[in-house]
């Protein structure tokens, strides 16, 4: 009856026991003996270091802790603080810890030398099965040894040498000498990969596995660096202001209360935008009563941006503006559809009516601006055929809802030849913006304005429609223009670079060269990384 009080309810959970309080509360019942360090728990073990967190800015994002409450302090210290690494020195040993996988012993077997054993070698360097049967021919071609064997061969035993003589064989020597000799005889020449050609374990069944962690550091995907070079239209009368953002359009699939399948159309923004300036020093003038001096930091032509899921379907989206004036979008763009440079002449009191009227919007409502026009690029199509040409830049020219790949390529701004840059990839795996070769890219053509803006549901209709070789777009009236840019990977320590925050990254020699503005991204998927990053609420942002 006692025996049944004394169980454990099966109601009742039961903590496991730790080994290493368990080892360190209970001594050892073992002797002083060559195992006993094998069931210690070793003192020296856990090692804690103290690293100190990097900041890749001049200043630090984080404000100064006099000026916050004690709970905010707390929080934030979290950013500043010095990393405190653990490190386990007999991790390796652990059975959760297994470098045996299937590359790296592939890659341990490359150094692994032909192992030839005692029975298998002869003296001369040849193998005994060799020796062998040379043996056996030469005792075969005896008439006095018909059996054919070695033993009964006369030739054979009179040719023979004797085996060397074993030195000290009959000395007497301690046991703890012979132990010695032969734990050194092993050790000798032994690989230190021998155990390498046991087969790796199944990675998808393992018992326990444990993981280094890595220090935490900021996040950057896959980054690509886009100078914005100039942009000229048939007729010059106001300022136009542009604007690059990266839009990643798919097709998603959604499952529907009757399992049935449903497409839904998807794009989604993944930067922030990036607005640049490209008017001369006349258009800005017209400007001047309604805009402050510009800060250094508004200057930026070029731009980093990270990708972290490149795919087939990333675009970069080129969005114009102008200042608001009266009509609609449609009545505004007219004049740069139907006027050209070459008739400037002809149409000169018209191009200076249309100035007069700009001059009138831009005095008036120069702070608000309207949507003018937007143009697209296949970002994959364009590092595909940058990359796979046999030049060190390549230039080449884009017309609004031209068929993927199909563009003419330019040298030092003469036209060398056509020819078709058809390029196919398939699957996300083949998206690389790390090794191709940098491309200076002209946009000729752009699509105009229709509406107050261009929403997410139209825009992926466009962008649907610019990649299906009889394009819809292709046979609207563009706007004539030129805008020239530059693709390429982007340096990993980039000068003159500002955080999407405005912070200057080091290193940074003057701060008055026009900068180079990372663009915030915003990945089309989650990113599991701890907050490293301590992100400023920009006014206006």
């Amino acid at each position: 009856m006692s025996f049944y009080k004394t169980q454990v309810p099966l109601t009742e959970p039961v903590d496991p026991v730790d080994l290493e309080d368990y080892l360190l509360t209970h001594p050892l019942a073992m002797d002083s003996g060559p195992l006993r360090d094998l069931l210690e728990f070793p003192s020296d073990d856990i090692e804690v270091i103290y690293s100190p967190r990097e900041c890749r800015t001049l200043v630090s994002a984080v404000p100064e802790e006099s000026e916050m409450d004690p709970h905010v302090r707390d929080c934030v210290r979290k950013y500043t603080e010095d990393w405190a690494i653990v490190n386990r020195k007999y991790h390796k040993l652990g059975t959760g810890f297994n470098p045996n996988t299937l590359d790296k012993q592939k890659e341990r077997q490359k150094g692994l030398p032909k192992q030839i054993f005692e029975s298998d070698e002869a003296p001369d360097g040849s193998s005994y099965q060799d020796e062998q049967d040379d043996l056996k021919r030469r005792s075969m071609s005896i008439d006095d040894t018909p059996r054919g064997s070695w033993a009964c061969s006369i030739f054979d035993l009179k040719n023979s040498l004797p085996d060397a003589l074993l030195s000290n064989l009959l000395d007497r020597t301690p046991n703890e000498e012979i132990d010695h000799q032969n734990d050194d005889q092993r050790k000798s020449n032994r690989h230190k990969e021998l155990f390498g050609l046991h087969p790796a374990p199944e990675e998808e069944e393992p018992i326990e596995r444990l993981s280094i962690p890595e220090i935490p550091k900021e996040h950057f995907g896959q980054r690509l660096l886009v100078k914005c070079l100039s942009l000229k239209f048939e007729i010059e009368i106001e300022p136009i202001f542009a604007s690059l953002a990266l839009y990643d359009a798919k097709e998603k699939k959604k499952l529907a209360k009757d399992s049935t399948v449903l497409r839904q159309h998807g794009i989604k923004m993944i930067s922030e935008n990036f607005y640049f300036d490209l008017n001369s020093e006349q258009m800005k003038s017209m400007l001047r009563p309604h805009i402050p001096p510009a800060a250094i930091t508004t200057l930026a032509r070029s731009a980093i941006f990270s990708i972290t899921y490149p795919s087939q379907d990333v675009f970069l989206v080129i969005k114009l503006e102008k200042v608001l004036q009266q009509g609609d979008t449609g009545e505004c763009a007219e004049p740069y559809m139907i006027l050209k440079e070459a008739d400037a002449a002809k149409n000169k009191e018209k191009l200076e009516k249309l100035k007069s009227q700009a001059e009138q919007f831009c005095q008036r409502l120069g702070k608000y601006r309207m949507p003018f026009a937007w143009t697209a690029i296949h970002l994959m199509n364009i590092v595909s055929s940058a990359g796979s040409l046999e030049r060190d830049s390549t230039e080449v020219e884009i017309a609004a809802g031209e068929r993927k790949g199909s563009w003419s390529e330019r040298r030092n701004s003469s036209i060398v030849g056509r020819r078709s840059l058809e390029r196919t990839t398939s699957g996300d795996e083949a998206c690389n913006l790390t090794n191709f070769r940098p491309a200076t890219l002209t946009v000729t053509n752009f699509f105009k304005q229709e509406g107050d803006r261009l929403s997410d549901e139209d825009l992926y209709k466009f962008l649907a429609d610019m990649r299906r070789p009889s394009s819809v777009l292709r046979r609207l009236r563009p706007i004539t223009a030129q805008l020239k840019i530059d693709i390429s990977p982007a340096p990993e320590n980039p000068h003159y670079c500002l955080t999407p925050e405005l912070l200057q990254v080091k290193l940074y020699p003057d701060s008055r060269v026009r900068p180079t503005r990372e663009i915030l991204e915003f990945p089309a998927r989650d990113v599991y990384i701890p907050n490293t990053t301590y992100r400023i609420q920009m006014e206006g942002h």
